[in-house]
Formats: C-alpha cells, structure tokens, sequence
C-alpha cells in the first residue's frame, strides 16, 4: 500500500507507463457537478471510493513564482521560451551530475558543470573552475562507467577525456543559455523538477517553477462510464494496485473497441451504457432498439462488402439502401435512359460497347453540329474524339461523341445492304436514349457488382431469408458502388437468431461486456438483415467521406453574332422620334396653300435665360414678407392683336396631341373635321 498524498502529487509523479494504477481516496469529499462541469459528466469522489486510472492527458501548466509565491497557467502550446537556472550547490561525484542532465544522456551536449578543484585523470590535469561539457556516458571493458567530457584548451582546440563517474570532489552546474519551449520542459522528468526563467528580459520576473495539470480518465467502481476529472482535486489518495488487482471494473467500449477485441470474446453479452444521439443515417427498424440499458447479443466482428444502392424518384422521394454482397434475392436488369449525350459518355466509359436507341426525333443543327436523330435508330458508342466546328473567323475543337447508327431494318428489305453510319455528336447535345439489353435473365448480386456499375436493375425474386424484402415491389433499383465495411453482428436476447450488423463508422455508441448467459443452450442457425434502409444524409456524407465529386456535363457554346447581321437588325428598327415627327410635318389644318406659312412664334428671351438667385430669407418676423413668384408670368395680360400667335402656337400643339390620339383611326377626314372646327371656333372667339 502507497504512502498518502495529494491527488496532485501523486500524478505529478506517476510514470504513465505503469498505467492502469488503482487508487483510493482517503480523504475528502469532492462533487464535481457542483464546482466544474467537464465534458458534461458528474463526478463525485468521496473517502473510501476506488478509482481506475486509465489515462492523463496534459492540459496546461500551472506556473508559480518561487520568490513571490503567484501562480498563473500557461497553455501546452505556449510558444515562449524558458532558460533552466543552474542550482548553487555542490555535488561530490560526477555520478551526481550526470542525473542533473536535462534531456538524458542519450541527449547530452548542452548540459556544463565545473569543479573547483585541480583533477587530474590519465595524466591530463584540469584546472580549477574550467568548464566541461557532458557528451555521453558510456562502459568500460571491465564495467566501469565512465563520463565523455569536452574541454576547451589553451589554443581554442576541444579535447575529450573520460571521467569516472565514481570521481569525487566539489562540482557545481554552469549556467545553460539553451532556451526550452514548455512542452519540452514538461515531456522531460528531469526538466519538470527544475527552476527556469522568462528569456524575455522585459518581463523575466522571478524564479518559475512548473507543474502540470492532466485531465484524467478514469474508471470507478460500479461507474458504466469513463468519468474524467483534473488532477488539481484537493483529495488525498492512496496508491491500493497491489491490494485490488483482481477487482473487476466495468469498462466502456466503443464500437471500434469492440471490433479490436480477440475473437475468442465472442458471442457475449453486452449493455448498452450510451445509446446513439438521434438517427442521422438509419431508416431501418432495428436501430429504435439500440437504448441506454438495453442487452444485446454481440455474435462476432468482420468486414463485409456493402453495396450502395438507390431507387429514382418518386412519390415517397427517393430512397437509399446499404445492401450486404450476401443477399439472395434474384434481380434483373433494367434498361438505362439517358437525357444527354453526356451521360451517354460516362455510361460507355464504364460500360465499353454499350448500344442504345432513340426515343425521341431532333432536328439537325449544322451551326452546332448536331446531327439530326429519330426515333427507333440504333446507336453504338464507339468512343470520343476531338472534332472540328466551323464558326466565323477560325475552327473550333469540340468534344464529341462517335457513334454508329443503324436503322431498323424490315423482313422485306435487302439484309445485304449495310445502312450504318458513323457520326458524331457533341457533348452537350441534348437527347433522349433507351439501353438495349439483349438478355432477360435473373441475376445474383454477386454476379452483377462484378461487373462494372452502375447498373440498373428491379428485384423479381425476394430473399428468403428475411421476413420482409423492402427491395422486393421497387419499380426500379440503381446499384451505384461498391465499399468495405467493418460491422458487428448483433442480435436482441428475445429474438437472438434474428440479427442485424452494425456498421462501426456510422454509429457512436458504447457497451460494456458483462457475464451474463447466452440465452440459448446451442447456437441457433442465425438469419442476418442483408438489407438496410439508410437516410439521404447517410448517402451524400458517404460521398463526402470518399470524397466523390461529379464533374458537370460541358455547356454548349455561346454562339456569336456577326457585325452585318447586327447592322441589319439596327437599320431595321426605326426610331420612333423620326417616325412621329415625319407624320406631325405631313399634318395641315385646312386645304393645301402654296407659299403660306405660320409665322414661328416669338421667342421670349426671359425663357433661355436661367432664373435669378434669390437672397436667403431672414428668420425675423418684419422681413418675412412673401416675394414674388419670378418664374411665371402674370396672369393679366391685355387683349392685343399680337396674341393671335400664341393660339396659332396651342392649335398646333393640339394638332399634333390628336394626331397620335388618331393615328389608329381608319377615317383620317374625321379627325381634320374635328380639327377644322376647333380651329374655326377659336379664331372667332379670337375676333371678338
């Protein structure tokens, strides 16, 4: 049994490769739940309690000042660094030093020391206070250990020596100028235990001395979960391995785990102590029974050929399946259809020879070079090639697809005249083509992913080793790819020969074995779903984890207008403003006069020239008298004989209002009565 301490000291000096180590708390009562909150977990250590330690992790350091006793914490990955402060003390032997060596001495060159006497070794005498640097440490023949040291002569040559480390006298550590980054210092047993400074001389401060800080990861006793906690708890404990090694704690696994565990493990029961949070990717019945508590038959662990499958759209969306290679339902293939010559592409780059027929007429479009295709033709992909279009200007390169037509000969028809022709289709041609398969045979699974996918087909046979075939009545199913994945077989303890796998990457859970018995006194002949409904989150975080991205199919040229065509269209469009006026100038008010014209109208200079500025209004009240309004005229005017131009000027005004007003008249002599008598009445309203 351990000496007692503090759960702090304890850690600080555990050698993390005797873990796991038992420990029992001895004094104090800790409640987690009501002082921290640590990955959302509750603990509580009370006196008497035993605790499995399993693991530390480094979380930061706490750093104090010997002189004025502060502390502070630092982070892990602090990027400042520290210089270790030599220790004012004498040591008798070189045996002692050699512990001082910072890294170890696997590691030394950098560690310095000096002795105040005269030494004097295989006839090599040092002076007092010279410094010797440490290089390794290294045995003799006859077992003796000995210390390669360097020494700077008088004429700046280095020279080595070994000292024994039995070697007696008085020696003090040289001060190191080496700069150590705090995560070097706190890997090193040696260097944890030392004092260092600051080598920023602005903010040196005192002497540091650094103790680390772990989150650790422990078991206790009848706890189902890994409980995690810092090593700063003020609790004393005591080290009891040796008393409790045969004590049982549960242990919590994750799927993985589970997976990494000897084969002679299985079958067994086992509990589920955290149940998966929230379905994601699973749309199958079994995964409601995986419940924090539940028991479970874990049969046995192996890798299995999986194959993603989906069904097109359709009333209740599109449907995705993980479907296991041991499948034994019967499929047959279903005849592809493509709405582009792209997709055709790709059809034929994993299906070479691959032949189809169209199912809907194109017209032909030389400018693109699109050919034109009817319905019934038989084409065969014979591969893709560069092929030149002609536009204005220069000839471009395009990607198109070579196939070979035929058309459907009749019985009546000559079968030794040969119909077919090559030609060549653009990418991005737009079109519609049916498979033609030439076999109507009933496939194994097994047998199709063999071949290249993907593949269509539709289940015509279900498997008869499960109760329900959601493949079977599916109008049609896509087999896409093919992947491994690592699964556990499981079944539930009332219906242990019914089982299903559980895919490890898709699933975060923990179990726990535990003793109880098989519920059966033979192994039951099992009956495994080969077929799992998964989500369409499940389908493209798949395709993200694979890292799959489809390229898009080619976009078709934009086509360039040429200037004259432009030009045309332009000298097409007449203005409107031209057209208007040419119609207002054709206009008269009565018969046709030879050499008449109205006089134009006066022109007022006031009208050209920009309105007057007018000075700010004053805020006092006497000065707040309105001002005239400047930019229109007065209303009184006298009845002069020279204002007969400026109904002349309204009447045309008017003229060309009911012009556009009747433009779309059929009776152009309506609207010049109905102009002529305004004009009459305003010109005697005038005389008077």
């Amino acid at each position: 049994m351990g000496d007692l301490q503090s759960l702090q000291a304890f850690i600080n000096c555990l050698d993390q490769r005797s873990l796991p180590r038992i420990l029992q708390v001895c004094s104090g009562v800790y409640f987690q739940g009501s002082v921290y909150e640590i990955s959302g977990s509750e603990v509580c250590l009370s006196t008497g309690d035993l605790v499995k330690i399993i693991g530390l992790e480094l979380l930061s350091v706490s750093c104090e000042d010997v002189n004025t006793g502060d502390s502070f914490v630092l982070p892990i990955h602090y990027t400042g660094n520290f210089r270790l402060v030599a220790e004012d003390l004498p040591y008798n032997t070189v045996e002692e030093l050699v512990g001082l060596c910072p890294v170890g001495v696997d590691a030394c060159g950098s560690f310095t020391f000096r002795s105040t006497q005269e030494l004097i070794v295989d006839n090599f005498t040092l002076a007092p206070d010279e410094h010797l640097t440490l290089l390794s440490v290294e045995v003799s023949e006859d077992g003796e250990r000995l210390a390669r040291c360097q020494v700077l002569g008088h004429n700046m040559a280095y020279a080595e020596l070994l000292l024994p480390l039995s070697l007696k006298g008085e020696f003090y550590e040289c001060e190191d100028e080496r700069g150590y980054f705090l995560q070097e210092i706190m890997s090193s047993a040696r260097l944890s235990c030392r004092r260092f400074c600051n080598t920023n001389t602005k903010s040196s401060g005192g002497l540091l001395m650094f103790s680390p800080v772990y989150e650790i990861s422990a078991i206790m006793h009848l706890r189902k979960n890994i409980v995690k906690f810092p090593s700063t708890l003020e609790v004393d404990v005591q080290d009891v391995t040796d008393q409790f090694q045969d004590l049982v704690f549960i242990t919590p696994l994750s799927l993985p785990e589970v997976v990494s565990q000897p084969k002679e493990s299985f079958p067994t029961m086992a509990e589920i102590l955290e149940a998966p949070e929230g379905n994601q990717y699973f749309s199958c019945s079994w995964f409601g029974g995986l419940q924090k508590g539940k028991s479970l038959i874990l049969h046995e662990c192996h890798q299995k050929t999986m194959i993603l499958a989906s069904t097109p759209k359709g009333k209740k969306g599109k449907q995705y399946f993980m479907i296991s290679d041991d499948y034994g339902g019967r499929m047959r293939r279903r005849a592809r259809e493509f709405g582009s010559v792209y997709e055709l592409y790709l059809a034929s780059s994993q299906s070479p020879g691959l032949k189809v027929s169209v199912s809907r007429d194109y017209e032909a479009d030389e400018d693109e070079g699109m050919p034109a295709l009817g319905v019934g033709e038989n084409l065969e992909v014979l591969g893709m090639s560069l092929m030149d279009r002609l536009k204005p200007g220069a000839a471009e390169k395009v990607e198109s697809l070579i196939c070979k037509r035929t058309h459907e000969v009749d019985d009546d028809d000559d079968d030794d005249e040969d119909d077919s022709e090559e030609i060549s289709m653009p990418l991005f041609m737009a079109g519609h083509f049916v498979e033609k398969l030439s076999d109507n045979k009933k496939y194994r699974l097994n047998d199709l992913v063999s071949g290249s996918l993907p593949v269509d087909v539709k289940v015509v046979t279900r498997d008869k080793d499960l109760e329900k075939d959601p493949l079977m009545g599916l109008p049609a199913l896509k087999l896409e790819e093919t992947f491994t994945e690592t699964t556990v077989l499981t079944s539930l303890p009332h219906n242990p020969d019914w089982c299903f796998e559980l895919p490890v990457r898709w699933l975060q859970m923990s179990v726990c074995f535990t003793s109880d018995d098989l519920p059966w006194s033979r192994p039951p002949e099992l009956h495994v779903e080969t077929v799992t409904e998964m989500t369409e989150k499940f389908y493209y975080e798949y395709h993200k984890l694979i890292g799959k991205t489809e390229e898009p199919p080619p976009r078709p040229p934009k086509r360039k207008k040429s200037s004259c065509d432009a030009n045309k269209k332009v000298q097409s469009l007449p203005s409107l403003g031209s057209s208007v006026s040419k119609q207002l100038d054709k206009l008269s008010l009565g018969p046709k006069v030879e050499k008449r014209s109205v006089p134009p109208p006066p022109q007022d200079e006031t009208l050209h020239q920009p309105p007057p500025l007018l000075p700010r209004k004053s805020i006092s009240l006497a000065e707040s008298s309105s001002m005239p309004n400047m930019y229109v005229k007065s209303p009184r005017m006298s009845h002069k004989s020279g204002t007969f131009t400026d109904y002349i000027q309204i009447l045309v005004v008017l003229n060309k209002m009911y012009t556009l007003t009747f433009s779309y008249l059929p009776l152009i002599k309506q609207r010049r009565d109905f102009l002529t008598r305004i004009m009459t009445t305003s010109l005697s309203r005038t005389h008077l």
